[in-house]
């Protein structure tokens, strides 16, 4: 059986976490192939340093033997010694590379992003040295040499094809040692120069992996036991959700159950196999199961909150074009790199409504003006209207549609509360029902929908 296991920052963050991280993959059976993140946190400290050196500030010699003494306290407490020397070597070589970047931002005033991704680079370079060394009977693997991106619409993204041949190349089967690869790294297919996955990038690399190889499991450990039914912030009742299929968690997470990144999903989706969600701080927890099959249609799996919201209402004539407007609206926001979370259906008739990001929502707003000048031009809309400070709640399960009522029910459970619904989506997706509602009353909101579903 061939595991892929991903541990996150905080999951190598610390001597201790890094101590359950080496008796998590010690304990297994059969080799697997690891990925890891940078050092907890590291990631933001090194980008801060970067914007800080490109002002011309040399203050990132003092944040450099910050991150020195953190990655020699590591090495010193969890290498053994016999690898010690070497591995030191390895991060000096890294360090001393990276203090030479800020070097040259304090020179030249700016911050590009080519130098910016190399940056960034280094925390994965480093913590992957060192996981692997910590490990007994490990081998050490360059994501920079087998996960390949290309340009599109000036993003760097997997190219695919390639990436998976070079993963077939590089792991060989039936594994004999353990495997360690830094996620979130990669290089440009032409050019040669680092790149990153951006957001999410970690899974996405272990993800890649899994797909590749046709790993039986991916195992995600993270510092939660799993997916939760809601925010145990918010709600003290949340459970565990043993099981969920892929369509669920990536709705979950797509309306702010941050406990993986959706496109992590795809590359595994498609493969059908399995990812676990594990607590490196609780290995015993039994965690969530991912996979093909919904444990049961029509209830209830989760409901989570999506806050920084803005919706757009156009109200008019128009708006009873559903067809029209909605394909017209999605491909102006499309256009402009504006993702959409949902369509609402107000309670006011001929009124249609998107919502997106706040930081989105005043460039959203002047692009559908434009699309729809001649309409409002006509009379055939007569506003087109923008409220900020909203949240969105969602409610997702498989075939929560068949669930008869629920939309309603959610509201008038909102509305007897007083609190207000300024829209619902219960249309566009057999998967999820959502209201929209004033971000000061999320917290009663989320506590009202979730006893609605969970609590008998």
């Amino acid at each position: 059986m061939l595991k892929v296991l991903k541990f996150g920052g905080t999951s190598v963050g610390t001597v201790e976490s890094l101590r359950n991280v080496k008796a998590i993959v010690e304990g297994l059976e059969i080799p697997a192939i690891v990925v890891v993140s940078a050092l907890g946190g590291l990631t933001d400290r090194l980008i801060a340093t970067a914007k800080s050196a490109s002002e011309g500030k040399e203050d990132y010699t003092d944040e450099m033997k910050v991150i020195r003494k953190r990655h020699y306290d590591i090495i010193s407490a969890l290498v053994p010694e016999e690898r010690k020397a070497e591995v030191l070597a390895k991060v000096d070589e890294l360090l001393d590379q990276l203090e030479e970047r800020y070097k040259g931002l304090t020179l030249i005033r700016l911050l590009p992003e080519r130098t910016l991704a190399e940056v960034v680079s280094f925390g994965e370079r480093m913590s992957s040295v060192i996981v692997a060394a910590m490990l007994e009977n490990a081998s050490h693997h360059n994501s920079l040499d087998f996960i390949k991106t290309e340009k599109w619409f000036n993003r760097n993204i997997a190219d695919r094809g390639l990436t998976e041949k070079l993963i077939k190349e590089e792991f060989a089967l039936p594994l004999e040692r353990h495997a360690v690869a830094g996620g979130f790294i990669s290089t440009d297919r032409n050019t040669g120069e680092i790149t990153n996955l951006g957001r999410g990038g970690s899974d996405y690399t272990a993800a890649l992996i899994a797909a590749a190889l046709d790993a039986d499991l991916l195992e995600i450990w993270t510092d939660v036991d799993g997916f939760l039914t809601s925010d145990p912030r918010i709600i003290k009742e949340a459970a565990i959700i043993p099981s969920m299929s892929f369509v669920e968690s990536m709705e979950l997470c797509s309306f702010g159950a941050k406990v993986i990144y959706p496109p992590t999903i795809y590359p595994v989706f498609h493969k059908n196999i399995p990812i676990k969600i594990l607590n490196t701080f609780n290995p015993t927890a039994p965690g969530t199961l991912i996979s093909d099959n919904a444990p049961g249609k029509g209830k209830a799996r989760g409901v989570s909150s999506l806050n920084s919201t803005s919706m757009i209402s156009m109200s008019g004539p128009l708006a009873s074009n559903v067809a029209e407007i909605n394909s017209r609206a999605y491909n102006a926001m499309a256009r402009n790199g504006i993702s959409v979370f949902l369509v609402a259906q107000p309670s006011e008739e001929k009124t249609f409504s998107i919502a997106m990001p706040q930081s989105d929502g005043e460039k959203a707003l002047e692009q559908l003006k434009l699309e729809f000048s001649p309409e409002i031009q006509s009379g055939e809309l007569l506003s087109i209207e923008k409220t900020d400070d909203l949240s969105v709640i969602a409610v997702v399960g498989e075939g929560i549609k068949t669930a008869k009522g629920l939309g309603a029910r959610i509201v008038e459970t909102l509305r007897g509360a007083d609190v207000d619904v300024k829209a619902i989506s219960e249309g566009a997706s057999d998967t999820t029902v959502a209201v929209v509602l004033e971000s000061a009353k999320v917290r009663e909101g989320l506590n009202l929908i979730h006893s609605l579903c969970f609590v008998s």
